[in-house]
Parts: structure tokens; sequence; C-alpha cells
């Protein structure tokens, strides 16, 4: 008989949940949780583990030396888009597969960042805010160059899943939409342009790249200078592509005249955080995707994907270059 696989769980969800999840594979699977979330609970669990669902919250991540503490490990599945939690290339050179959930928050995401570009446009959140402290500030409000969405030209960094429907969505009301990606997209309804021309022609910026040692850092200081004066920046992507202080230098120098910001170099941010405190900056806890319906879209791609590896077929959305046919150790 064959021994069970074991599905080790670092995302903090509930073990009625996970249990539900994979209640048709019967015996075929055992799940483990970490005894603690931290350090020593991800390390004393990982010996025996085979699969391992990774931790959204990045409290538990899966570097060099975890995955060295991995020997069994044959696939590890992100519940989410972001791999930023998991070491790709050192799982890679331990011949593991690592898959995410592209795609399954994109509307959600997408959606967010439409509704973020709205919201600065017309500074929503600043009026929202003067009002409730009494004041009507009505003419100061045209004063600070409220605008139109359709008369923007929208610049997308990154076309997967989300930067193509958030093209999509800024095309449906009428914005000019150019992307850069790593790659082209033969598929693309937007204009490719190559970054730097792609940040010069943008009044909105959106970010919808992965992080990975190639992107740290993309949008630094220099880069952000490029951008048309008062332009806008939504970032659904994460904080260390558009650094705090690079975003923050925008702001000042007036590069920037507002940004959406769902994401942090650190979450959450120091409750000091100058950011946090700057009346241009619309704020976010990392919740762009987080809509009942997306989360039912990344349950449903992590048990699809868990229980294909268990059951012998090819998994999707492999994004370290390993064979996706999940091979036991």
């Amino acid at each position: 008989m064959t021994a069970p696989w074991r599905i080790l769980t670092l995302a903090p969800l509930g073990r009625d949940l996970m249990s539900g999840l994979f209640a048709e594979l019967g015996d075929a699977v055992e799940l483990d949780f970490p005894a603690t979330r931290d350090r020593d609970g991800l390390f004393a669990a990982l010996p025996g583990a085979e699969v391992i669902i990774g931790d959204f919250t990045g409290a538990l991540r899966l570097d060099a030396a975890a995955v060295a503490a991995a020997p069994r490990l044959a696939f590890v599945q992100t519940p989410g888009v972001g791999t930023d939690t998991v070491d790709t290339a050192a799982l890679a050179a331990a011949g593991v597969p690592v898959a995410n959930a592209a795609g399954a928050n994109a509307r959600a995401v997408a959606e967010w960042a439409v509704g973020a570009a709205f919201a600065l446009c017309r500074h929503l959140v600043w009026a929202d805010r003067g009002v409730r402290e009494g004041r009507w500030p009505q003419r100061e409000l045209l004063a600070r160059n409220t605008r139109e969405i359709h008369t923007q030209r929208v610049g997308i960094v990154g076309y997967g899943p989300i930067g193509a429907e958030a093209a999509r969505l800024f095309e449906a009301l009428g914005c000019a939409v150019s992307y850069w990606s790593r790659r082209r997209r033969p598929e693309a309804s937007a204009e490719y342009r190559e970054l730097d021309d792609l940040l010069a022609h943008s009044d909105i910026l959106v970010l919808a790249i992965p992080l990975t040692p190639d992107t740290a850092g993309l949008l630094d200081s220099a880069r952000l200078a490029l951008l048309p004066e008062n332009a806008l920046l939504v970032n659904v992507a994460r904080g260390g592509i558009a650094p705090d202080e690079a975003v923050l230098r925008a702001l000042e120098s007036g590069r920037l005249a507002g940004a959406a910001l769902d994401v942090f170099e650190e979450e959450p941010p120091a409750a000091d955080h100058p950011l946090r405190s700057h009346e241009n900056v619309l704020l976010s806890p990392h919740g762009a995707g987080a809509t009942g319906q997306a989360q039912i879209n990344i349950i449903s791609a992590v048990r699809d994907n868990v229980t294909a590896a268990v059951m012998g077929h090819p998994v999707t959305n492999v994004v370290n270059d390993m064979d996706p046919q999940v091979k036991r150790h």
C-alpha cells in the first residue's frame, strides 16, 4: 500500500477548512500544520513534508535554509499570485516545482486598480476627509486638478493576468493604454513600450509585476522622475518594486500628484511611516484581491493543483521552470 502524501499547510487557515478541501482524497493524504507559527515551528514540521501550501502572510518563509530542511519535498503551491515568500531558485535547484494561483484574483485586483485610479483622479479620499472634519472644500477640490479618467494615458508595468485585465478595464473607460513587461505579449490589446518610454507617457502608472531579484527597486527615484508632472501611481504589485522612499520623494517633488498603495516594503508599515500621514496617498492593507469570489478562486486553484500532484497528473502555473509532473522523492 502506498503511503499517504504528507501535506504541510503553512497558511493560517483552519484545520476544518483545509481538511474539507482534500476530503475526497481520503487516506491518500495526511495534513500537517506547524505547531507554532514561528521559525522553530516551521523547521520542526519540514522534514516530513512532501507538499507544502505556502504562507501568504510571509511569516513562514520558504527560504534556502528551509528548503534544505525538507528533503522529501516534491511540490510547493502558493495560495496566491505572488511567490516572494518562497525561494524559487533554491526550490528549482532541489528539483521542486513551485506553482502559484495565477489569474485567480486578477479581476478583483484589476477592479481595485481602476477604483483607486478613480479615487486619485477625483481626490475622493481627500474630499471625504475634509467633509468629515466639518469643512466644505468644494473650491479647493477643483483647484487640486481633478480630472476625468478617460483623458488619462495609462501605463501598466507587467502584463500577466492582472495587468491584462486592468488594461481591458481601462480601455473600456476610453483610456489610451500602454504596457511594458519582461517579454512582449502578442495577444495584448494595449500598445507595448519600452519601460522608460512607458513612464514618460503615463499619466496613471499601474504596477502589476511580480517581485523578483530583477524587479526589486525597478521603479527607483530616477525612473519615477521620468513620469509626466502630476502623474498618479497605483501599486497592486509589491512595495519593493517602487521603494517607499522613492515614492515619497516623487510625491514631495510634485512628480507624483498622488499614489494608491495596496502594498509596502514592510507590511504593515511602521505606525509613524510618513506614507501613513501623506494627504495625497490612498492606503490599503494589501487587500486588493480580498473579495469573496477571489478567495474562492484561490482556494479552488490550490485544491485542484495539490490534488493533481497527489493523483499523478501535471500541475498548472509552475513559475520556476520545473517539470509540472510532480515526482515523489
